[in-house]
């Protein structure tokens, strides 16, 4: 989506973006009649998981809708990059998994929001792979769907994004449990379908055998550099194998994407006039639409 107005300028445009997405945003999203619950997902690493989580966490905040993000990777970079404590034995997602604490008592404000909330994780959750069923618990899979649905009877949100280890181990069975949309990042380089048929047959596994409500329901195609037959070569490929699932917007390579994180910000507060940002805004709006148009999923 274009925000500049009359002046075409880059300058000029970056300007127009940065004040639209700081000030103009809130309001211009559907909200879903009900909470759309997504897990973001690929065991592939750096293909921009994490950081999709994030922004498009940040962008429905920004919109004025009430938004989650429950950080499910050990490294917490989702909570870094919301600047929310994650060091080790801060309260967070491996207290809801293993010792049946409640969401609505450890998730944290993220700062610069005032309707973005994150669940943080901390390096505690290495542990939890082990310890998830180690009792042969058969409602293992089950524990972060259960404690989303505690967190919702007084806490209703919008949006709940789950952040995913790149991993198919028994954390991302727990997130693909407690889901009916499953969002997949897939970057723009070689190799980009590489893993996700591993992915999709995951998911394939949890629907027969967990939860028969999920579906792959968005593809997102991440770090594209336009002018490069090979970026270009990656996304019709990917459109051709999931068609309508993949969303028309593409999140650039952008340096401010990549900076972001280690300000302790999403790329829409760092530098909300940046290509990256304005791409992640038109992605969440393209979820959000969707989602209507869908009947919420």
């Amino acid at each position: 989506m274009d925000f500049a107005s009359h002046d075409d300028s880059p300058l000029a445009k970056a300007a127009a973006d940065a004040v639209f997405i700081k000030m103009g945003l809130k309001g211009t999203f559907p909200a879903p009649t009900q909470t759309r619950v997504l897990t973001v997902a690929n065991q592939k690493g750096g293909v921009g998981k994490t950081t999709t989580a994030v922004n498009l966490s940040a962008a429905m905040a920004l919109a004025g809708l009430k938004v989650l993000l429950i950080d499910l990777d050990m490294q917490g970079n989702a909570s870094t990059a919301l600047g929310v404590e994650h060091a080790e034995g801060t309260p967070g997602t491996y207290d809801v998994l293993i010792e049946n604490a409640l969401i609505a008592d450890l998730a944290v404000p993220a700062q610069g929001f005032d309707s973005l909330w994150c669940l943080p994780a901390t390096i505690d959750l290495a542990g939890a792979e082990r310890e998830l069923g180690s009792d042969n618990d058969a409602n293992w899979p089950f524990l972060l769907r259960s404690a989303i649905a505690a967190y919702l009877e007084t806490n209703p949100v919008d949006y709940i994004f789950i952040d995913c280890p790149p991993s198919l181990g028994r954390l991302t069975v727990n997130a693909l449990s407690a889901v009916s949309e499953v969002l997949v990042p897939i970057q723009c380089e070689f190799y980009a379908l590489e893993g996700v048929q591993q992915l999709m047959q995951t998911v394939e596994l949890v629907q027969q055998n967990l939860n028969p409500e999920l579906s792959i329901s968005t593809i997102l195609l991440t770090m594209f550099q336009r002018g490069t037959n090979l970026a270009t070569q990656v996304a019709e490929e990917v459109r051709a194998y999931f068609g309508e699932k993949v969303l028309e917007t593409m999140i650039p390579r952008n340096i401010y994407v990549a900076e972001a994180p280690s300000f302790g910000q999403s790329v829409l507060t760092y530098d909300p006039g940046s290509k990256g940002s304005v791409a992640y805004v038109d992605a969440a709006r393209e979820i959000a639409l969707r989602g209507v148009r869908q009947g919420d999923n």
